[in-house]
């Protein structure tokens, strides 16, 4: 087993945070087998979706995706009804993934990029900057050591004894700083931290967080740029606390509905 311990520092600000998401997240599971139901679970699968893809530039929305979806045809690019239903299909299995298993995550990036990348489900074979506004603001480690730093980074998931609330937070970002893919980072990235949750609390099957997050994306780069910064992911912890209870607040207030 590895010994590495991402860097990162517990604050109070997470102990309040992670207090009020447990506190709502009991409200929600309350009357979650009566609200969830599989119309919901579609409805908030679709948010998921467009979410996700926004924050990549696909604009396709929550119209088309839902069409596409349906088996229906829609107008849009190539690119951007491939990249529609490699995350359609990415999610689908999204109950079946095993949160701690490196194999499962290489999986659910052959399945997002299969028909994109003639990489798909492997690591990157070349250096890569991530790039913003102001030019490349991370270097991503070389890709020689990105299989060891992969396997390092899910042995600590696996092994930690960090509260996976937490642990999910660090490894998105971790996960980002590896940069471990040609493409797809940012999706894979997000599937995955919801995934971990998932492992916690089933009700997260029905969380869309990453809308949450395309609402939020400034303050979303922005936090990975502090944390980058900062050498720590802290700051980008303490950010993703705050979508995920403005998530499970606002999903709180869902209404009972007829199932499909």
């Amino acid at each position: 087993m590895s010994s590495y311990k991402p860097p990162y520092s517990i604050t109070s600000k997470m102990l309040s945070l992670a207090t009020q998401i447990g506190e709502e997240l009991t409200k929600l599971e309350y009357k979650a087998d009566k609200i969830i139901t599989p119309q919901l679970r579609k409805k908030n699968r679709i948010k998921t979706l467009v979410g996700t893809l926004e924050i990549e530039g696909n604009f396709l929305g929550e119209e088309k995706i839902t069409a596409i979806l349906d088996g229906k045809r829609v107008l849009g690019t190539y690119q951007e009804v491939l990249e529609v239903e490699g995350a359609i299909e990415a999610y689908k299995a999204f109950e079946n993934y095993r949160y701690d298993n490196l194999d499962d995550l290489l999986k659910a990036h052959k399945i997002l990029m299969n028909d994109i990348l003639k990489t798909a489900g492997s690591f990157r074979s070349v250096n890569v900057g991530v790039g913003s506004s102001d030019g490349v603001s991370h270097v991503a480690p070389p890709y020689g050591v990105v299989p060891q730093l992969m396997r390092d980074l899910f042995d600590w998931l696996k092994n930690s004894d960090e509260h996976i609330l937490i642990k999910s937070c660090l490894f998105h970002y971790e996960f980002e700083f590896i940069h471990p893919f040609s493409d797809g980072n940012g999706r894979i990235g997000r599937l995955w931290q919801s995934v971990i949750l998932h492992q916690w609390r089933k009700v997260f099957v029905a969380i869309p967080t990453e809308s949450i997050i395309r609402d939020n994306q400034d303050r979303y780069y922005q936090a990975l740029e502090d944390s980058g910064s900062m050498g720590e992911s802290t700051p980008f912890i303490e950010f993703m606390l705050e979508v995920i209870l403005v998530t499970i607040k606002s999903s709180v207030n869902w209404e009972i509905v007829d199932e499909i």
